[in-house]
């Protein structure tokens, strides 16, 4: 069989979902989850705690499968490929964790060129040169390779792990929350380097966030998930003035409106 990816239509969308189900016990999270995702675009999900932003997030990249619905990359329905195929499609894909989520055993350069070093895709000579390449385009000297994640502040681990969901030159790459536990002008800094970075590769980019500056900033489009639906998707920089009551009050952090959090007694 061959690697070798098929030829897509720019009006395919990169991603889509259709009639996404996934229930926890008696939680349905997921209910109905409908959503294109742009080839060569930015798109925000936005959405309370526990409104299945997540979940999305992990039924697209395989970690947990949905109840029900359709899950397409690149025109193709992710539920029919075989276990090769997926792999193939996952590998083409990189992800900057909320936490960073970088290995406290392995040094800097180690974490950045991590999954090409166990796919034998790089000697550990070659790996060190890609790292400081990596680290370079996300701000970092090439010195920053020999220290240990504990050595770095919280924005030099946010830059690593960028580095390291970039350094595989992946085409679609997933961002969970990139500026959670940042300063505001460090949080800046960090999305100018990821409109940067996903300029530069050519890629698809899916964040979730709650941080609406964020998501202005590294978004061209936006969709809000509120109890497990859609109920709004158009351009970021019009998150705060949609029409949408909901969307609205959510953007802009109002405590009255149709929004009303739900207390567990």
């Amino acid at each position: 069989m061959s690697d070798a990816q098929p030829a897509v239509t720019s009006d395919v969308p990169k991603i889509r979902l259709r009639g996404l189900r996934k229930a926890f016990g008696a939680k349905q999270v997921l209910d109905g989850v409908d959503l294109d995702i742009r080839a060569g675009h930015s798109m925000v999900i936005l959405g309370g705690s526990g409104s299945g932003k997540s979940v999305t997030l992990k039924c697209i990249l395989g970690l947990i499968p949905p109840d029900a619905g359709l899950i397409e990359i690149d025109g193709r329905n992710v539920a029919t490929l075989s276990r090769r195929e997926r792999e193939l499609v996952n590998d083409r894909i990189g992800m900057l964790f909320q936490n960073g989520a970088l290995f406290d055993s392995l040094p800097v350069w180690e974490n950045v060129c991590f999954k090409l070093l166990a796919q034998n895709r790089i000697s550990r000579r070659a790996a060190r040169d890609k790292a400081a390449e990596v680290l370079a385009q996300v701000g970092l000297a090439a010195s920053v390779g020999d220290l240990s994640p504990a050595e770095l502040s919280g924005g030099m681990q946010k830059r690593v792990g960028l580095a390291r969901a970039i350094a595989a030159e992946p085409d679609i790459i997933f961002f969970d929350e990139p500026t959670t536990g940042l300063d505001p002008i460090m949080g800046a800094v960090i999305d100018g380097l990821i409109v940067d970075c996903v300029k530069r590769l050519g890629a698809t980019a899916v964040s979730i966030t709650h941080d609406m500056a964020s998501a202005r900033r590294i978004g061209d489009d936006a969709a809000m998930i509120h109890k497990g639906q859609i109920i709004w998707r158009g351009g970021a920089q019009s998150l705060g003035d949609t029409g949408n009551a909901m969307v609205d009050q959510f953007a802009r952090g109002e405590r009255e409106g149709p929004i009303q959090m739900e207390l567990r007694r």
